[in-house]
């Protein structure tokens, strides 16, 4: 069972990152208000879905989130984009925190009640006497789609290939008459839509409130980094991983003086003064991601699956 919930939330941490991903991979830009656009798609769906019902603002919170970063890249980071990686940096970083103060205007600081609809609020089947949730189910669905259509999409269709071309052939692509502008517009409002996406099934499942941007916004650019930037595949490795690997630190009891009682290495609580023997794996388990990272920029700088050198 501890597999299963490591890989739906290694899938809801790849549906976050796709978006990053593809941002990144097209316009060389890290957008540091991703989480905020997650926080966002959380919130719209909360919102519509009071007004409506869960189907309604699955499909229209991710289009408003879409709107939002289009309008965004258009009028504020497309002019930005002349002065530097750096004014990027800063432009989408003040971002994150307007969109906070919004949040906070509208909704409020405390946590909203934003509910998992009542079709899929039970358990799909018991393992060892633990049962699986219906949404946990439906949210690796959702993602597998994802990850099929955008694979589907830059493949396998006239957009895609457009999308390629203007990546790494801008001034040949404007000039068979296709707007790159407009094409990197709709790359940057279709990466935060894939973050809105991830609100609207990640909100309810975790919790909607002002903090939730903070709480995944660190971990998302791990994902990317491990992965390898601009890899979409590399992504989706890096997140089941660190997904699995988060889920069983918590899963699991162990204490390294066990562990090394376990390997024959004799070890007492007193040995160098105490504290770190007594401590659990899953007292550890938030910064095991962490631990990761600095180990993949010593071993292999460019990610798993990683091609660019900036």
């Amino acid at each position: 069972m501890s597999v299963l919930n490591g890989v739906s939330y290694g899938l809801l941490l790849f549906m976050l990152s796709a978006g990053l991903t593809l941002i990144f991979s097209m316009m060389g830009v890290l957008n540091f208000a991703h989480a905020s656009f997650y926080m966002l798609g959380a919130y719209f769906a909360y919102q519509v879905s009071e007004w409506t019902n869960y189907w309604v603002a699955f499909v229209v919170a991710p289009i408003l989130v879409a709107v939002m970063g289009g309008l965004f890249e258009r009028y504020v980071l497309r002019k930005t984009h002349k002065s530097g990686h750096v004014a990027e940096l800063l432009v989408t970083f003040g971002l994150s925190f307007v969109i906070l103060e919004l949040v906070q205007l509208i909704w409020g600081r405390s946590a909203v009640d934003y509910k998992v609809p009542a079709a899929l609020d039970g358990s799909l089947f018991k393992l060892f006497n633990s049962s699986f949730p219906e949404y946990r189910a439906f949210m690796m669905l959702v993602a597998v789609g994802m990850l099929v259509s955008l694979f589907l999409m830059l493949k396998k269709t006239r957009i895609g290939l457009v999308i390629q071309a203007a990546l790494t052939h801008p001034e040949t692509t404007e000039a068979l008459g296709h707007n790159v502008p407009r094409v990197f517009a709709m790359v940057f409002a279709g990466g935060c839509a894939l973050a809105g996406l991830a609100g609207v099934i990640g909100g309810n499942a975790f919790i909607t409130e002002p903090g939730m941007a903070q709480a995944v916004g660190a971990i998302i650019f791990v994902v990317v980094v491990v992965g390898g930037m601009g890899s979409l595949a590399g992504a989706l490795i890096a997140s089941v991983l660190i997904g699995l690997m988060q889920t069983f630190a918590v899963g699991l009891d162990w204490s390294f003086l066990g562990g090394l009682s376990a390997l024959g290495i004799d070890v007492t609580p007193d040995t160098f003064g105490y504290p770190v023997w007594k401590l659990k794996l899953s007292q550890i388990g938030p910064i095991l991601p962490y631990l990761l990272l600095v180990v993949m920029l010593v071993v292999r700088p460019k990610g798993i699956m990683g091609t660019r050198d900036d």
